[in-house]
């Protein structure tokens, strides 16, 4: 199945996004097979076993049931492959579509009692990865027209981490970084711990600069990201002047937002400033017209509604 995923505009010094790509496709393949042992029992759906003949045939189409952005339909062709028994599916639309109700995302054919037993995985498949793109699609909507870009972070589903930040690229967000293994992010906790050592975030960020020049290869070392948290602007210009990669400005009102970028114009440093903490729907847009070059939050993937999808007969 092509490709079809949606480009998102550049991004300087980014983290790694997660694109559809043959591991992802192992990584469902992987997961579809729990998925179904979960639904199935290892045995099988004795409902349709009971009443359905073996030899019926079916070719339903899969139709969103409200407005949203459709993900997922690359894992679902993975899902329709794992569940085996002539399972066909074919989408109908590309990946990260806008939808309206009514809209046939894709059609799933085969012998019946299989289209059953899938049906469950598949839909929850779509409806999870769907409302993650539609939520976040429309943080970026709510952003429109300033510089400011979404990115997500690590509040994810255990174990579904890459398709949560696969939905999120699709709804036209970024992905923050994967995991504690591929950057630098000084948090408020590393800091708590630091203090007992009278080490602030100035000296951790040199710190962390030395231990990535000295523990990683020429090539790792240049792509790892560091950034470090504040939660205020006591020390925002000594941390800028040690030029971390990031600072996230954690839970900080509008205006001391504006004061950060406002301090950074006037230094002329190329970090970038990234806000997070209390951002939602009704928030992003004043957080991002204060300046700031991104908003990370997890407000796509814990706080998003699945969308309504639907089997049709």
């Amino acid at each position: 199945m092509p490709n079809m995923t949606r480009a998102r505009p550049a991004e300087p010094r980014i983290f790694h996004q997660v694109s559809w790509s043959d591991s992802l496709a192992d990584h469902v393949a992987e997961a579809a097979a729990d998925w179904f042992a979960e639904d199935l029992g290892h045995e099988c759906d004795w409902t349709s076993v009971g009443l359905i003949p073996a030899d019926d045939f079916s070719e339903l189409d899969v139709v969103v049931r409200e407005q949203g952005v459709i993900a997922g339909l690359e894992a679902a062709a993975v899902v329709a492959r794992v569940a085996g028994n002539g399972l066909y599916w074919q989408p109908a639309v590309s990946e990260g579509s806008r939808v309206t109700p009514g809209t046939v995302v894709a059609r799933l054919t085969g012998p019946t009692r299989s289209v059953l037993a899938a049906e469950r995985v598949i839909l929850n498949l779509l409806g999870r990865m769907s409302g993650v793109a539609w939520a976040t699609r429309q943080l970026v909507d709510a952003v429109r027209g300033t510089p400011c870009h979404i990115y997500d972070t690590r509040k994810t589903i255990p174990g579904w981490r890459l398709l949560d930040k696969y939905a999120v690229g699709l709804g036209g967000g970024f992905n923050h970084r994967l995991g504690l293994y591929d950057a630098i992010l000084i948090k408020d906790n590393h800091l708590a711990a630091l203090a007992v050592h009278e080490i602030g975030p100035t000296e951790a960020v040199r710190r962390s600069r030395d231990f990535v020049a000295k523990a990683f290869p020429p090539a790792r070392a240049q792509a790892m990201i560091v950034e470090v948290e504040l939660d205020g602007l006591a020390d925002f210009a000594d941390v800028l002047a040690t030029e971390p990669d990031v600072i996230l400005l954690d839970n900080m009102p509008p205006e001391m937002l504006a004061e950060a970028v406002a301090i950074r114009s006037r230094v002329g440093s190329a970090t970038i400033l990234e806000a997070s903490g209390g951002v939602r729907l009704d928030t992003v847009a004043a957080i991002a017209r204060t300046g700031v070059d991104r908003i990370s939050t997890g407000w796509p993937t814990h706080h998003a509604p699945w969308l309504d999808v639907g089997l049709d007969w």
